[in-house]
């Protein structure tokens, strides 16, 4: 089985996720969309590979906003039209926080800037626990989603929706994927400000994510195994 992640800057990782996906039989095809080169001029040019052949897609997060073409123009147009195809073929996707917010805009919905960020270690109000469970999950968002139709809701906290379903795809607000290197990098790579100016001590974010990696790692192996099984593997 093929899965196809597209990893949107150089320091996010398949993480946690990729390494479920390869324990149950994937072969993880990874590419980059912005170099690290071009971090902090993301509007590069790049080609999306088609949906079709592939037997599962994961976007994964960014530290840019899906609407902010002045960021992002140059590309995102790509993905929203690799997600919408996936969605007609009926390829599942797992979209991962940016992820998530560019399967809502590619299938109708939109996404606007939150009441309030939310970064570090958060739970969430679940519907269904066995399909996402309450967590404590990893946050580091400026933005929500707003579902297109037909999309169902199946966890929130008081700022977001934090997962929905459509079709045969799971988007998820939150980073099941995280790593204690991923942590540090986004700290390192203009995060430590972010974190500042929002009232969250930076090391003790990294401290918490060292001691939950193995409670993430249970965590993310739930997630992936319950989207593949009751999401992805349900029938179109």
């Amino acid at each position: 089985m093929r899965a196809l992640v597209v990893l949107h800057d150089h320091v996010t990782e398949p993480g946690l996720v990729g390494a479920r996906l390869a324990e149950r039989g994937y072969e993880l095809t990874t590419v980059t969309v912005v170099p690290e080169d071009r971090h902090h001029s993301p509007d590069v040019k790049f080609d999306f590979p088609g949906a079709e052949g592939w037997d599962l897609i994961v976007s994964l997060g960014a530290p840019w906003s899906v609407y902010d073409e002045s960021s992002v123009g140059g590309w995102i147009g790509g993905e929203l039209a690799l997600l919408r195809e996936a969605h007609r073929l009926g390829i599942p996707v797992l979209g991962v926080c940016f992820g998530a917010q560019a399967l809502t805009t590619a299938l109708g919905g939109s996404v606007a800037a939150a009441g309030r960020p939310e970064i570090g270690w958060v739970e969430v109000d679940t519907d269904d626990p066995s399909l996402v469970p309450a967590g404590p999950w990893f946050q580091w968002h400026f933005d929500h989603c707003l579902l297109p139709d037909g999309a169902e809701e199946l966890a929130r906290t008081d700022v977001c929706v934090q997962a929905f379903r459509v079709g045969r795809s799971l988007g998820v607000q939150f980073h099941p994927e995280i790593t204690t290197s991923m942590v540090r990098g986004w700290i390192d790579l203009g995060g430590r400000e972010q974190c500042l100016r929002e009232g969250v001590d930076p090391d003790e974010l990294f401290t918490r994510s060292q001691a939950m990696q193995e409670q993430a790692r249970v965590n993310a192996r739930r997630l992936v195994d319950a989207f593949l099984d009751r999401v992805a593997g349900a029938e179109r």
